[in-house]
């Protein structure tokens, strides 16, 4: 595939699966932009809501539309990234939306910066229809941010902005992961690489709708705890990210076991288990 190393060009992928006609306002949001990016490609992850015809008869040839069987999300956005022609990625969700001026603002960042790989920004949060204060946890950040994303998921891939040129060495989206796989590529890249952020809010975030993955998973922390786990048994870490990974790691398992002794789920006992005692993590006598 020819890409164009000269200059930059933005591929803008956003999956999708039964989200019409709330995908129609995602593109919206891209076709309106005051730099708008190079290519949209929307990829219908097995919509069975007739998304793929309204998007053909109300946007023709101004997208790209990808339809395949369902996969997940994770295999959607990494098929989008195979067929773009940019040099850098962007990633929008179908239930999220961007402000005018997100790709002009962003594309200033990375042209004053050229060791950039990954750009994000600020976010307003939509549940119900009323805006949501967030809490101090999701604050965001940029530079060398890899402690920050080992709690939890600190950057929105709605607002990432990413050179494609990063996936070679990281790789794509882990398409094993049902949900946190956001999470699982930032630590990837960020571990290696800084981010560059902008304060100022420039997506809009859609929530509190029933297909959510946060809504459909119970116990999101069992999949972090699998990111992690596989992040360690890799040699990409200094010595400083595997004791913080680490940390992490411990942290999160014996919360997860308190929940499954609690709630009597016997498989889960024993996988928080297996992984404490892989690691010699502390695990408190009750919990034994």
């Amino acid at each position: 595939m020819k890409l164009h190393n000269n200059s930059i060009s933005i591929s803008v992928i956003i999956p999708t699966y039964n989200r019409w006609p709330a995908v129609s306002r995602a593109i919206d949001s891209v076709i309106a932009q005051t730099e708008p990016g190079d290519e949209i490609i929307v990829v219908d992850d097995g919509s069975i809501d007739h998304t793929s015809e309204n998007l053909r008869l109300h946007y023709g040839k101004r997208i790209k539309i990808i339809k395949q069987a369902n996969h997940g999300v994770s295999h959607a956005r990494n098929r989008g990234i195979e067929q773009a022609t940019g040099n850098w990625i962007a990633l929008l969700d179908s239930d999220d939306e961007w402000m005018r001026e997100k790709l002009q603002k962003q594309k200033a960042i990375i042209s004053a910066n050229r060791e950039c790989v990954l750009c994000h920004t600020n976010e307003i949060w939509i549940r119900d229809g009323k805006p949501q204060k967030q809490m101090k946890k999701h604050t965001k950040f940029g530079g060398d941010i890899f402690r920050n994303c080992l709690p939890l998921c600190v950057i929105s891939p709605s607002s990432a902005l990413i050179k494609r040129d990063i996936f070679s060495t990281t790789g794509l989206f882990d398409e094993t992961l049902p949900a946190c796989e956001d999470y699982d590529l930032w630590l990837r890249i960020c571990c290696k690489h800084p981010t560059h952020y902008l304060a100022e809010p420039l997506l809009i975030k859609y929530g509190g709708h029933d297909d959510q993955l946060s809504k459909k998973y119970w116990g999101m922390d069992r999949f972090r705890i699998q990111s992690l786990h596989k992040l360690l048994r890799q040699t990409m870490l200094t010595e400083a990210q595997r004791q913080n990974t680490l940390d992490m790691l411990e942290q999160k398992t014996i919360i997860l076991l308190k929940g499954a002794v609690k709630h009597h789920n016997h498989e889960q006992i024993e996988q928080c288990r297996s992984l404490a005692a892989e690691y010699s993590f502390n695990v408190p006598d009750a919990l034994q």
